[in-house]
């Protein structure tokens, strides 16, 4: 049984405010997530695709140096993503621009694939995020399987919010597991609460919502249950997006998602009190 991870790789240009230089970091949300998996101890690929060019050099480089196993579709473009991260070191957030491409020929699921986990760009940069959100209804409603969805949401590739929250709500329908930061939230539904919004979002389909408030913990619901527990400290959210996967996959391989209060109270606390090895880049910025 395997965990597959469906997303973009990227290279981040840095620009710290204290300093005239760039940094490079490759990584991205997905690949950060399948590293996560890895280091725990999980079988995972990451699938997804790069250009051959120098940007696609680093981030080939990258990967193979964590040992993740990793399937590279073809991309119509041949261009690598790139982000444009611009660092504020007195508060720790960050701003982010993409040039990005997402545009995979093909997202071909290997069998014996029970957890599907996608989000970030792949939600919602056209043509990838049609064939993802196919992969994801072809996978979704077998016993043991799931589709885990990080709406991990880039407001700079789409600005229009009303036609980026019509896409993000298109995956969300295909998914069992949605889990978004607070501010991920707040820019596509700018009139409701956070707890508001994840009840519209399990409105949507999916069986678990769970929302990270950074510091303050994290929210658990389902139809009948709502659980809230603190944070001991701040989490990087791939980090604890990988954990929370972590926390979800039985010894077999399958996925068991928690219905009961004290299995989601139990979920969250685990998910919260590991950490995995991260990537250099933190939770972004939802941009305008």
């Amino acid at each position: 049984m395997n965990t597959v991870v469906i997303g973009e790789a990227v290279v981040d240009l840095a620009w710290r405010a204290d300093s005239p230089r760039i940094s490079l970091h490759p990584g991205g949300s997905p690949a950060n997530v399948a590293v996560g998996l890895h280091r725990l101890g999980r079988q995972v690929t990451l699938m997804t695709c790069w250009g051959d060019d120098l940007p696609g050099e680093l981030v080939r480089s990258y990967l193979d140096s964590t040992d993740v196993e990793v399937i590279r579709v073809p991309s119509a473009s041949g261009r690598t993503t790139i982000a444009l991260a611009y660092l504020d070191e007195a508060n720790g957030s960050a701003r982010y621009d993409f040039l990005a491409t997402w545009d995979q020929v093909d997202t071909p699921i290997p069998p014996h694939t029970t957890l599907l986990h996608t989000g970030s760009l792949a939600a919602v940069a056209e043509p990838g995020a049609t064939r993802v959100i196919e992969a994801c209804h072809a996978h979704r409603g077998r016993p043991g399987h799931a589709v885990s969805v990080g709406l991990d949401v880039r407001s700079v590739v789409l600005l229009d919010r009303g036609a980026y929250r019509k896409r993000a709500e298109r995956l969300v329908a295909a998914a069992d597991l949605v889990m978004a930061g607070d501010d991920d939230l707040a820019w596509l539904y700018p009139r409701l609460t956070p707890e508001a919004a994840a009840q519209a979002l399990l409105c949507l389909g999916p069986r678990l919502v769970v929302v990270t408030h950074g510091a303050g913990g994290a929210t658990a619901l389902t139809a009948q249950h709502e659980i809230t527990v603190p944070a001991p400290e701040a989490h990087a959210i791939d980090a604890f997006q990988a954990c929370l996967l972590d926390a979800l996959l039985q010894p077999d391989g399958t996925v068991h998602l928690p219905t009961t209060p004290t299995e989601l109270e139990a979920v969250l606390r685990v998910s919260q009190a590991r950490d995995t090895p991260r990537d250099k880049r933190d939770r972004p910025a939802t941009g305008p």
